[in-house]
């Protein structure tokens, strides 16, 4: 196999981090279950995930699902500072 110019590495690189993940990418990326995953984005969840609907398919951005982490990083910090 052939090494990949410096410009197809970038081009590689930027596909695989806009790529969508799926429900088990995402239970992986976030170190949770699968259950876990798919408890979060029912409708009558509270932390709801972030998610895309493809036909049957759940699809999750990464940048979505790193701005719900940080969102619920501040609200653990806010909630930890007060006592």
């Amino acid at each position: 196999m052939a090494a990949l110019t410096d410009i197809e590495a970038v081009t590689d690189r930027a596909l695989t981090e806009d790529a969508l993940l799926t429900v088990h990418e995402t239970a992986r990326y976030l170190k949770v279950s699968v259950t876990w995953v798919y408890e979060h984005v029912r409708p009558e969840a509270e932390d709801r995930l972030p998610f895309v609907k493809l036909g049957k398919y759940l699809r999750f951005d990464r940048r979505d699902l790193r701005a719900f982490v940080d969102t619920k990083r501040a609200a653990s910090f806010r909630n930890t500072c007060r006592r």
